[in-house]
């Protein structure tokens, strides 16, 4: 499995994953802005013990992107990430595990934010999105967003959905 990020002592476990959200109408990719400082953030977090990737991941999306009509759900890959969550000013380490979300339409239920979830649905395009990362990567923190978006959007080309993007 590969590793990304730079490991930090007394980091907090916390495994999860996130998606991958493409809408193939607008051929742009659906991402979290963050009110404060306009960081990009996939949807995602953690999931319970208990609870199945696939559906944890895809419940994380629901509720914090209020996108809920998908066509397609694939697994892209699984990582294990090294990371400063900014939100909880607390430093993690997770097995991640990414999905691709093809979206059917872009029709909403409500959002259903924790507290410390302050970012708005924005549509982007590959490119803006590796922009706003850049930006803001000096600790590495972002690398493995990096990877699966790559991934992910090799796959929606693959599968016929994204005709536009560039990488």
């Amino acid at each position: 499995m590969q590793e990304f990020g730079i490991k930090r002592e007394n980091e907090e476990r916390r495994d999860g994953g996130c998606g991958v959200i493409f809408d193939p109408e607008t051929q742009k990719y659906a991402v979290g802005e963050k009110i404060n400082n306009g960081v990009f953030v996939l949807f995602g977090g953690g999931v319970n013990p208990d609870e199945d990737i696939k559906d944890g991941v895809t419940r994380e999306v629901m509720e914090e992107s209020g996108l809920y009509d998908f066509i397609h759900i694939e697994k892209i890959e699984e990582v294990l990430c090294h990371y400063h969550n900014n939100s909880k000013n607390v430093d993690r380490v997770a097995h991640a595990t990414c999905f691709l979300f093809i979206l059917k339409n872009k029709n909403l239920i409500p959002t259903q934010l924790e507290e410390h979830e302050n970012f708005t649905l924005v549509w982007s395009i590959p490119k803006e999105m590796k922009a706003n990362w850049e930006a803001r990567n000096q600790n590495k923190d972002y690398d493995h967003w990096f990877y699966f978006l790559d991934k992910a959007v090799i796959r929606a080309k693959e599968l016929g959905y994204d005709k536009t993007s560039v990488l």
